[in-house]
């Protein structure tokens, strides 16, 4: 199950472009809290210590308890991060609100355990879905979906009907729906070879007739003049 990690938070009082990059200069990262029951609110949290809660973790669904400074604590899932590519670091988080006693929908990704029998005849084991959608309380949330393959057969598939779920998480996929599979490579087939053209300055067949204008080949008779036409 996802673990409720301490973060600590304080409360963001300026806004603007200064105040912001004066924050992220400080070693801090700028945030806004949200949630169906709670007060939007802005805050922010130590750089360095939110970096490793990521690094830490095995799936994207991270559970926080806020420590406001001034507030009560307030648990909250880590709804999105938004990271700058081009000079690294942390933009922005957005955090949203939960409450312990009321479910959550959240997308879980999918590990693949063991070896198929049909990898063993050449068979490809792919996830059709990478990412389960679950919905449960939140300390009942997985970080991870794992699914057994070892008794997968070439050809076989395997449908959300099929996996066991942790206690207290359901699905919100239907049981046909196929998770894995284990295909048979396919194979391209080659394309044909393109008829390759004369080369220059090549004669032509035997009994073909020479291209307009050409020269006759050496020791060839000239072709017969042709009739004046009638007037």
């Amino acid at each position: 199950m996802a673990k409720i990690l301490d973060l600590q938070a304080e409360p963001r009082t300026q806004s603007g472009t200064g105040a912001v990059n004066r924050m992220r200069k400080a070693g801090n990262i700028p945030a806004a809290l949200y949630g169906r029951k709670v007060k939007p609110a802005n805050i922010q949290v130590h750089g360095k210590t939110f970096s490793k809660l990521l690094e830490g973790s095995a799936s994207d669904n991270i559970l926080v308890s806020l420590k406001i400074a001034g507030s009560d604590d307030q648990l909250a899932l880590v709804q999105e991060v938004q990271h700058d590519y081009l000079r690294g670091g942390i933009l922005h988080i957005d955090f949203h609100a939960v409450s312990a006693d009321e479910e959550i929908h959240a997308s879980v990704p999918v590990v693949l355990v063991g070896e198929a029998k049909g990898a063993k005849h050449g068979g490809l084991v792919e996830a059709i879905h990478h990412e389960i959608e679950v919905r449960c309380l939140p300390k009942d949330l997985p970080e991870t979906i794992q699914i057994d393959v070892s008794h997968l057969e070439l050809n076989q598939g395997i449908h959300i009907s099929e996996i066991k779920f942790p206690e207290g998480v359901s699905c919100r996929l239907g049981g046909d729906v196929v998770i894995v599979m284990c295909e048979e490579p396919k194979v391209e087939a080659e394309p044909e070879p393109a008829a390759a053209a004369p080369a220059a300055g090549a004669a032509p067949a035997a009994g073909a007739a020479p291209a307009a204008g050409a020269a006759p080949a050496a020791g060839a008779k000239p072709a017969a003049a042709a009739a004046p036409a009638k007037k």
